[in-house]
C-alpha cells in the first residue's frame, strides 16, 4: 500500500499512472494534434495555403464581429472591476493571496505577452510606419505624423483590448475554481448556464478545443521565435546564413528541455523563478535602452502617445477599414482582426494560468492587475523600443526601414530588434542579453502552456501528474520541430498551424460570450445573497437596539422578559 507521500501528484490513492488523466479529453486532443501535424508535414504548402484562405474568409466575414465583441470585453472588464462586484473574493473570504504581488505579476505578464513584446517591440511600429501591407488604415505615410499614428495603432493592438480578453476567461475560471471549489477547467465556467450537461460531451468538446488551441498557439510561437533567435545568432555571426534547419532543431530541443524541467518543478518553483528572472532581465534591457537612447524624446512620446491612445480609443475600437475595400480587408487580415483572433486563441492558456495563480485576490485586484498594470508597462515598452527605432529612422532615413526587390518599404521583423541594439553602446552584449531574454520568455510560455494543457487534460487537477506534464511539453517541442523542418519553405507548416489557432478562436469566442453571461449571473446571485445577509444583520442589530432602549426605559423586563411590564407590576 503506497503512503500519501508516494502518490503521484494529481492522482488518487492506488490509481495507476495511465488512469490519472481525463480520457475523453486527453486522448482526442492528443490525436487531433498528431493528425494535423502529420497532414501538415506531408503537404505543408497546401495546408498553409488552405488555412490562410479559411482564416482570410473568417476575417472578411467576421471581422466586424471580432471588433464588437473584443470592445465589449473591455467594457465588461471595466464594469466588473469598478462596480460593486469588485469586492468579491476569488477564494474563501479569509484566504490570503498565494503569491507576492511581484511574482504574481511577473508570471501573468511572462505567460501572457512577454515574448510578443520582445519580437514586436521594434518591428510593429516600424511596419505601421512603413505602411505594411498597405495604407488602408489611413496612416499618413513615412512622416512625423505617420510615426505618431504607428505608435497609437500599436498601442491599440497591445493595450486594453487583449488584456480584457484575458480578464474574461481568467476571471470566470478563477471564480469557478477558487470561490466555488470546482476543478480547473473551462467547462466549469459555464455551469450556471449548462447545469449538469457540462459533465458530458459538451464539456469535453470545450476542453478539447481549449487544449488544441493552446498547444497550437504555443508551438507556433516556439517555432517562429526560434527563427528570431537564429537571426540574432546570425547577426552576431555565431551561425552562418546557411546554418540550416539543424540549428532550429537544437534550439527548440534545448528550450523544450528547460521548459520540461520548469513545468515538472511546478508553479511555486521553476515557473515562478524563471518569470522573476525574465522580469528582471527585461527591466534591465528596458532601462538601458531608455537611458542610452533619446531619453527626453521617449518620455515626451510616451505621454503624447498615451494621451492620443485614450483620445482615439473609441474611434479605433470600432475601426473596420470598411471604406478601403479589398485593401481594408487585407490590412485587417494582416493586423487588427488577426490580432483579435490571435489573442482569443491564447485566452484559454493565459486565462487558466492567471486564474491558477490568482487565488485570494478580489475581482477588483484581479482586473486592475491583469488589465491596467500590464497595459501601462506594455505602452512603456513599445515607446522605449519602438519609439527609439522610429526616432532613428526619422533622423537617418533607411537605417531601420529598408526596401524589397520591388522598391517597396520593407522591415525585417526577425532582425529589427538586433539592428536597434547594435547602434547602442555595448551593442553586442545587448544583443546577447536579448537572445537570452527571448529564450527565457519562450521557456515561460512553453512551461505555462504545458501546465495549463495538462490541468485541462487531467480533469482539472491543480497539480497534474508529472508524466503528462512531460508529455505535453515534449509534444509542443516536437510539433514545432516537425513543422519547422517540413517542406521547402521554412515556415509553411508553422504558418498553417498559426492559422489553425486563429480558426479555433472563432467558436471559442462564442464560449467567451457565454462566459461573460455566466459570470455576471454568478456575481449577481452572490451580490443578492450578500445584500440579504446585510439586511438580516441590520434587522437583528435594529431589533437589539430597540429592545435595549425599551429595557433602559423600563418598558421591558431584562434577562428574557416576554413583554412590556404593566403599569401596576412596574410600580409594585
Amino acid at each position: 500500500m503506497a503512503t500519501e507521500t508516494e502518490i503521484e501528484p494529481g492522482t488518487q490513492a492506488g490509481q495507476p499512472w495511465y488512469k490519472s488523466v481525463h480520457h475523453p479529453v486527453f486522448w482526442p486532443a492528443a490525436a487531433l494534434v498528431v493528425v494535423f501535424v502529420l497532414v501538415t508535414m506531408i503537404w505543408p504548402v497546401e495546408m498553409n495555403t488552405g488555412m490562410a484562405e479559411v482564416q482570410g474568409w473568417i476575417v472578411k466575414v467576421f471581422g466586424s464581429y471580432y471588433t464588437l465583441i473584443v470592445t465589449g470585453f473591455v467594457v465588461f472588464a471595466l464594469w466588473v472591476g469598478l462596480g460593486h462586484y469588485g469586492d468579491i473574493k476569488l477564494g474563501k473570504d479569509d484566504e490570503k493571496p498565494e503569491f507576492t504581488l511581484f511574482s504574481w505579476f511577473a508570471m501573468l505578464f511572462a505567460a501572457g505577452m512577454g515574448i510578443g513584446l520582445v519580437f514586436w517591440g521594434v518591428a510593429e511600429p516600424l511596419n505601421h510606419y512603413a505602411g505594411i501591407p498597405n495604407r488602408a488604415a489611413g496612416a499618413s505615410g513615412m512622416t512625423e505624423q505617420g510615426a505618431q499614428e504607428s505608435m497609437v495603432q500599436t498601442f491599440l493592438h497591445w493595450g486594453l483590448h487583449p488584456w480584457a480578453i484575458y480578464v474574461v476567461v481568467g476571471l470566470a475560471i478563477a471564480y469557478a475554481v477558487h470561490r466555488k471549489g470546482h476543478p480547473i477547467s473551462i467547462r466549469w465556467t459555464l455551469k450556471p448556464l449548462l447545469g449538469d450537461r457540462i459533465h458530458g460531451w459538451i464539456g469535453d468538446i470545450i476542453d478539447i478545443a481549449a487544449i488544441v488551441g493552446t498547444l497550437f498557439g504555443v508551438a507556433t510561437s516556439l517555432g517562429l521565435g526560434v527563427l528570431q533567435i537564429g537571426a540574432g545568432l546570425n547577426f552576431l555571426e555565431i551561425v552562418g546564413d546557411d546554418a540550416g534547419k539543424l540549428v532550429y532543431v537544437f534550439l527548440i530541443g534545448g528550450i523544450t528541455l528547460i521548459a520540461i524541467f520548469s513545468v515538472v518543478t511546478g508553479v511555486k518553483k521553476g515557473i515562478k523563478w524563471l518569470s522573476n528572472i525574465n522580469m528582471g532581465l527585461a527591466g534591465f534591457l528596458l532601462l538601458f535602452v531608455l537611458l542610452t537612447g533619446p531619453v527626453l524624446f521617449i518620455f515626451r512620446e510616451f505621454v503624447q502617445s498615451v494621451g492620443l491612445y485614450f483620445q482615439t480609443l473609441l474611434q479605433k475600437s470600432f475601426d473596420t477599414t470598411a471604406l478601403q475595400g479589398t485593401e481594408g480587408i487585407d490590412w485587417q487580415n494582416y493586423w487588427t482582426a488577426f490580432y483579435w483572433g490571435w489573442w482569443i486563441s491564447w485566452a484559454p492558456f493565459v486565462g487558466v494560468f492567471i486564474a491558477r495563480i490568482s487565488k485570494g485576490r478580489t475581482v477588483r485586484q484581479f482586473v486592475a492587475a491583469v488589465l491596467l498594470v500590464p497595459t501601462t508597462l506594455t505602452f512603456l515598452w513599445f515607446t522605449v523600443f519602438g519609439g527609439s527605432a522610429l526616432a532613428r529612422e526619422l533622423s537617418n532615413k533607411g537605417s531601420m526601414v529598408g526596401t524589397d526587390d520591388d522598391g517597396n518599404p520593407s522591415v525585417n521583423d526577425d532582425r529589427s530588434l538586433f539592428e536597434l541594439l547594435d547602434g547602442l553602446p555595448g551593442g553586442t552584449l545587448l544583443i546577447g542579453l536579448a537572445i537570452i531574454l527571448i529564450v527565457l520568455f519562450f521557456v515561460t510560455s512553453s512551461d505555462s502552456g504545458s501546465l495549463v494543457v495538462d490541468m485541462l487534460a487531467s480533469g482539472g487537477e491543480v497539480e497534474p501528474p508529472t508524466w503528462s506534464r512531460i508529455f505535453w511539453a515534449s509534444l509542443e517541442g516536437l510539433v514545432a520541430i516537425a513543422l519547422l523542418t517540413s517542406g521547402d519553405g521554412a515556415t509553411d507548416g508553422l504558418w498553417a498551424l498559426r492559422y489553425a489557432a486563429i480558426i479555433i478562436a472563432l467558436p471559442f469566442s462564442i464560449v467567451m460570450i457565454f462566459m461573460c453571461w455566466a459570470t455576471l449571473k454568478e456575481f449577481r446571485a452572490e451580490r443578492q445573497a450578500t445584500l440579504r445577509m446585510q439586511r438580516r444583520q441590520q434587522r437583528e442589530e435594529l431589533t437589539e437596539h430597540v429592545s435595549q432602549s425599551l429595557i433602559d426605559e423600563g418598558l421591558v423586563e431584562p434577562n428574557g422578559g416576554n413583554g412590556p411590564s404593566s403599569p401596576g407590576s412596574s410600580r409594585a
